[in-house]
């Protein structure tokens, strides 16, 4: 029995001893399959990793591919590629080059902002902040007399200060009666310029020959008329015209020239007389191109003129109606030649002229006024994005049929981003504001009006 019972306890204690064996064994393989989870969790995310730096290194090949590989510097990248060494957190990725990706500048791969999209932000920065008063006194030339109410302005004294406080007006136009001397001229510009909240078109009719104000009045030399220079044959005179022109501008204070002129002379039309450089559109678009060139170069911008074209027009508008039996066709073939190529070559505004043009309106409507001719030819079929501008709208072809605030309207309505010398300004001016009050007019068009004419205004403060 003792021998029995010796041999029961002992298999007692062999079956404990195997079950705590077995217990050991079992925990040795949970420990060894957590380890094998956690090898594998390590690899899986030094994979990852590795992936994801392999990304980033082919978007900013990409990046340095398409910038034609000056944007960026590329460092100098290897990774560690044996993981079954990797244990816990440890990455094995060796960064070397003379860069580092803590040194990568990311502002290097975003491109340098354009001129025109530079130009676009200063243009926008001002012109969005303008109360709709400002925005709609922008869009008118005045001369010195529309705002002060005197019969002949010489000097830019509290009277126009205070007018300029109330009315924010575009730019100014001077005629002879407000020339004496130089210093007189300069010294009422630089008055004028330093009373504006907002920056301004100081303008000139200077065309050379008969239409000077500043040469007619003996402050400078007179310069050859467009008849004179067509004569040349030779286009570089256009040009050192334009460039002595603008020299002389610019010593006193301007920056607008309403020139050249892009009309064609006629045999029956004596309007123009020596106005026009010539009867054929090719040789006429190579000097008004060299014109424009000239005063560009000299920093004045220049307003080609008179759209659609006048030599064909029966009667002065200055006058009253002038009507042209002109057909499309004709104009085709004749002025909108010059202004197609003036439009290439980047002018920068445009005037249309009160001539009444039926082949185009369907009626007499002074052409200025004519969303047909405005819009739907200059801005569309001709893909004109600058600035256009209405003749002066005291001219009897439009005061004598229209009142102030008629007249104002009708031209933007029609698509002029500026109005130039209304009858009565004030009255052009409400007339205006209160087309934008009532929806007959949008802001929105007031303003893409506006930021052409600052497109011009704020050429040159891109950096």
């Amino acid at each position: 029995m003792d021998s029995g019972n010796n041999s029961l306890y002992d298999n007692d204690i062999d079956i404990e001893s195997v079950g705590e064996s077995s217990v050991a064994d079992d925990s040795e393989r949970r420990k060894a399959r957590a380890k094998k989870r956690k090898k594998a969790r390590n690899r899986a995310i030094a994979f990852l990793c590795i992936l994801l730096l392999l990304i980033v290194v082919l978007v900013v090949l990409i990046i340095y591919i398409l910038t034609g590989g000056d944007a960026i510097s590329l460092p100098d990248i290897s990774v560690g590629t044996s993981t079954e060494n990797i244990e816990d957190d440890d990455v094995a990725i060796v960064i070397s080059g003379e860069e580092t990706m803590e040194e990568f500048d990311p502002e290097s791969l975003i491109p340098e902002p354009t001129y025109e999209e530079k130009l676009d932000e200063l243009v926008s920065a001002a012109v969005d902040v303008m109360p709709i008063e400002d925005k709609v006194a922008g869009l008118f030339v005045v001369t010195p007399e529309n705002i002060t109410g005197v019969s002949a302005a010489i000097k830019a004294g509290d009277s126009t200060k205070e007018a300029m406080t109330k009315y924010a007006v575009g730019g100014f136009i001077y005629f002879g009666k407000n020339i004496k001397d130089a210093d007189q001229i300069k010294e009422m510009i630089s008055a004028t310029v330093s009373y504006s909240r907002y920056p301004l078109f100081i303008a000139v009719d200077e065309e050379g020959g008969s239409i000077s104000r500043l040469s007619n009045s003996g402050i400078f030399d007179k310069l050859p008329s467009a008849a004179d220079v067509g004569a040349t044959g030779d286009t570089n005179t256009a040009y050192e015209t334009g460039l002595k022109i603008a020299e002389n501008m610019t010593s006193l204070g301007f920056n607008l020239d309403f020139a050249p002129v892009a009309d064609l002379k006629t045999p029956t039309n004596n309007l123009l007389a020596t106005r026009s450089y010539g009867s054929d559109p090719d040789e006429v678009s190579g000097y008004v191109l060299q014109m424009m060139q000239g005063l560009s170069d000299g920093n004045v911008t220049s307003c080609v003129k008179h759209f659609p074209g006048i030599g064909s027009a029966d009667g002065d508008t200055e006058e009253g109606m002038a009507p042209s039996s002109i057909s499309r066709e004709d104009l085709e073939s004749g002025e909108f030649q010059i202004y197609r190529k003036a439009i290439e070559a980047g002018a920068k505004m445009i005037m249309v002229d009160h001539v009444a043009v039926p082949a185009l309106t369907g009626d007499n409507t002074p052409c200025s006024l004519s969303k047909s001719v405005v819009t739907d030819i200059l801005r569309e079929e001709m893909d004109y994005d600058g600035v256009i501008i209405s003749d002066a709208l005291n001219m009897g072809a439009i005061s004598e049929y229209y009142s102030s605030s008629e007249a104002a309207v009708m031209a933007i309505r029609a698509g002029c981003d500026m109005v130039l010398m209304p009858e009565n300004f004030e009255e052009a001016y409400n007339g205006v504001l209160q087309a934008v009050e009532n929806g007959q007019i949008s802001e929105d068009r007031i303003t893409d009006s506006l930021k052409r004419v600052y497109r011009i205004k704020f050429a040159d403060r891109v950096e």
